[in-house]
């Protein structure tokens, strides 16, 4: 896998935007796979297509890319907030490929995947609408707000300039397939609030009494509950039964095959 830019393609481009487009999109082509399935099958959709830039010719999964110099942080700016709402709230949301370059270098920085399974209303944020003045007055877009991803859900290819090994990046994608059986926006953010929770303790081997220490973080979250410690003991008994952790003794939980 070679991180750098084919620069010569983007010779007859005069707009650094259409460059790096170009250049990007390139990369992605010659070089990612898919990380369902594993195969290099990935073309590029038509340009301007509202889902997606590219799936995977195998499998069918979608792709949508996101670009950045430098470190790829805790924001990646995303197109209208109506649009992205409305694909949550329809399942039609693709998978994202964030890939972050070194301007100098013309080379790749980190490359990662974060799929749709994690995309929740919380991980989306409203940016002030366009001033009056502007061409597209009162438009509306959004951030990905990647600091609200658990790093399960931030599955790697490259990261700070290191090619992550195949068979890696495809257990790790595997791990979290269970979130696409939640059906519910609702159901799934919980599970993904405490995946986060369980991130944050920092352990491989946790108990019922470290999570509860975030209760009132959970509850601020979900005022309408009343019942937060119920509802997480649930929560990790439906990790327990999609092998994400395994009980060990009563309350004292520990994952599998996961490091923190």
């Amino acid at each position: 896998m070679s991180l750098y830019f084919d620069i010569k393609i983007a010779d007859n481009f005069k707009s650094n935007s259409q460059k790096i487009r170009v250049l990007t999109e390139d990369w992605v082509l010659r070089t990612a796979f898919c990380p369902n399935c594993g195969e290099k099958d990935i073309v590029q959709y038509p340009n301007n297509r509202p889902v997606a830039d590219f799936f995977c010719s195998s499998c069918n999964e979608d792709y949508e890319l996101k670009s950045k110099e430098g470190k790829i942080g805790i924001k990646i700016v995303d197109g209208a907030y109506s649009t992205m709402i409305e694909r949550l709230n329809s399942n039609s949301n693709p998978n994202f490929f964030m890939l972050s370059y070194d301007k100098s270098t013309q080379a790749v920085r980190s490359f990662l995947c974060v799929p749709k399974h994690f995309f929740i209303p919380k991980l989306i944020e409203m940016r002030r609408p366009l001033a009056p003045t502007a061409r597209r007055a009162g438009w509306v877009g959004c951030n990905i707000l990647l600091n609200n991803v658990p790093e399960s859900g931030k599955v790697y290819f490259v990261k700070d300039g290191v090619k992550l090994p195949k068979n890696s990046i495809i257990d790790k994608w595997k791990e979290t397939l269970f979130l696409r059986q939640e059906q519910k926006l609702s159901g799934k953010g919980w599970l993904i609030e405490i995946l986060l929770v369980i991130e944050k303790i920092g352990k491989t081997q946790f108990t019922l009494v470290d999570i509860y220490k975030y209760e009132s973080e959970l509850a601020s979250l979900h005022p309408e509950n009343r019942h937060i410690k119920d509802k997480i003991r649930q929560q990790l008994q439906v990790l327990r039964d999609k092998n994400y952790l395994t009980f060990v003794s009563p309350g004292v939980y520990r994952l599998i095959n996961h490091s923190l």
